[in-house]
């Protein structure tokens, strides 16, 4: 009997190794391979999928914030990883090209690519709404109430009648789901109270943003297609002073946007967060139709972009709000008045931005007092000196001082420098993107990212995109430079 039971533990570890999958089964979060991901996949009609590597720095970054999306989401959306490194052949037949890469699955199938946030909070949120019917139909008036006493904003449809356009409406609740919440009735009653007396669509406002500068409920009864309904969504979803969080700041900051930030929390103290929203609503009133959209966020959220971004020092602001404004074009500005309750300093800041007297903020490091090397320093502050010079042809890169692979591009872009130091035609340059404002038309998402700023195009940069030894970057410079790579290194070296 003794040796029976001591066997037992070399039994259960051998039933073990032999399935491993259900032991990752138990986890919040499956760990998938090329053996398993077919047959565990399609368990789950629903399933949220990151592909990673594990040197990878975003990878490790989103991994805290996915697990704890997991624990949440436990029980009605699955969440799975994938090592792109020990299990090639899955992600190679899933498209994956990069890291982290996300994408939705359902019933193990391969339903859309995930383009949500990566905040364990922004996570669950996107994926709740990937979860159950894409508009839920509404029945009583009870059901009614239900749906619109809700954090968030409800639009909800009313389709009497046999020959009603609900199916257009189911369509593009199908497409629009992962940002905003539907429902559909067909019992012209329900919309009676909201002066409905045909099929229409209303988008009631959330309970917490209910204020006295606008209507809690906007109906919208014109023709209705899926294009026009989802005008009619984003030109009034938001209203006048919509609550920007980091969900939701992308889709607000495709338009000139000021954001007053202040210890706004409405899960705990509705009241307080809107003492100040209220008194930004009453001046932004006075300037609707201006092409400026207001907004109030927490400052907790935005710590990092208030003082990196806006060079704003948080830990003295108090109570009162911090207020920005960054078009879409990528301009900052901040108001550096002290936010008075009666709205006179934001009054003041808006007259002047209007005016065109306000003067942008640009993030950047000091200036070079020597900038004598081959491989030209260049700032915010020099950029337009440098790179837009226009007698000059300038290659730039766009690094991060913790990059890895800039660090292993630094000696073939010095050689480059180096050999064509003597033409007075190109400079080679290169910015650091994490501590200095990157001008428009740079599009720099990862690093290195290289661009070339060619004579008489500057308003035009190329992206570089080819092999990074130093025949490929003289080739490219040899096509792409208005004179050529004039020296003769460059010729020989081709």
């Amino acid at each position: 009997m003794a040796a029976a039971v001591r066997l037992l533990p070399a039994v259960t570890l051998a039933l073990v190794s032999r399935f491993p999958a259900a032991g990752c089964a138990r986890r919040d979060v499956l760990e998938l391979g090329d053996a398993d991901f077919d047959y565990l996949a399609t368990e789950h009609e629903t399933m949220l999928v990151t592909f990673y590597a594990p040197w990878c720095g975003h990878c490790k970054k989103l991994s805290p914030e996915f697990d704890k999306a997991a624990r949440r989401l436990k029980g009605s959306v699955q969440l799975a990883k994938v090592d792109c490194t020990s299990h090639s052949q899955t992600c190679e037949r899933f498209g994956v090209s990069g890291y982290p890469t996300l994408k939705i699955f359902r019933n193990g199938r391969d339903s859309a690519p995930y383009d949500g946030p990566r905040t364990a909070e922004g996570i669950y949120h996107y994926m709740k709404k990937q979860t159950g019917p894409d508009s839920v139909h509404l029945q009583t008036d009870e059901d009614l109430q239900t749906f619109i006493t809700h954090y968030e904003a409800s639009v909800v449809g009313v389709f009497p009648g046999a020959a009603s356009r609900l199916s257009d409406f189911l369509k593009a609740a199908g497409l629009l789901r992962e940002q905003f919440r539907f429902a559909h009735t067909t019992d012209l009653r329900l919309g009676a109270e909201y002066g409905v007396q045909s099929e229409s669509v209303l988008l009631f406002r959330p309970p917490r943003l209910r204020n006295r500068f606008e209507d809690d409920v906007v109906v919208f009864s014109d023709h209705m297609t899926i294009t026009s309904l989802r005008r009619f969504i984003r030109d009034n979803i938001y209203g006048l002073c919509p609550h920007m969080t980091l969900e939701n700041r992308e889709r607000l900051r495709g338009r000139d946007l000021l954001t007053a930030f202040y210890d706004l929390d409405y899960h705990h103290n509705t009241r307080g967060s809107n003492y100040w929203r209220n008194r930004v609503m009453k001046v932004a009133s006075q300037y609707t139709g201006r092409g400026l959209t207001f907004s109030v966020a927490n400052k907790k959220d935005f710590l990092s972009e208030l003082e990196d971004d806006f060079g704003l020092g948080t830990s003295d602001g108090g109570e009162l709000p911090f207020v920005t404004i960054r078009t879409k074009l990528g301009h900052k500005f901040t108001m550096r008045e002290e936010f008075t309750r009666d709205g006179r300093s934001l009054q003041r800041f808006l007259d002047d931005y209007f005016a065109g007297r306000l003067k942008r903020y640009v993030k950047s490091e000091p200036a070079p007092e020597r900038n004598a090397a081959a491989v030209k320093v260049v700032v915010a502050e020099t950029f337009e000196d440098v790179v837009n010079d226009p007698e000059k042809d300038v290659l730039i890169q766009f690094y991060s001082p913790s990059c890895l692979h800039c660090k292993k591009l630094e000696p073939v872009y010095r050689e480059l420098a180096d050999r064509l130091y003597s033409d007075r035609n190109i400079v080679i340059a290169r910015m650091n993107a994490v501590n200095n404002d990157v001008p428009l038309g740079y599009d720099v998402q990862g690093y290195p990212t290289i661009y070339f700023a060619p004579v008489g195009k500057k308003d035009e940069p190329i992206r570089y995109q080819g092999p990074r030894e130093l025949k490929d970057f003289l080739n490219f410079l040899k096509q792409k430079a208005g004179r050529g790579a004039a020296s003769s290194g460059s010729r020989d070296e081709l």
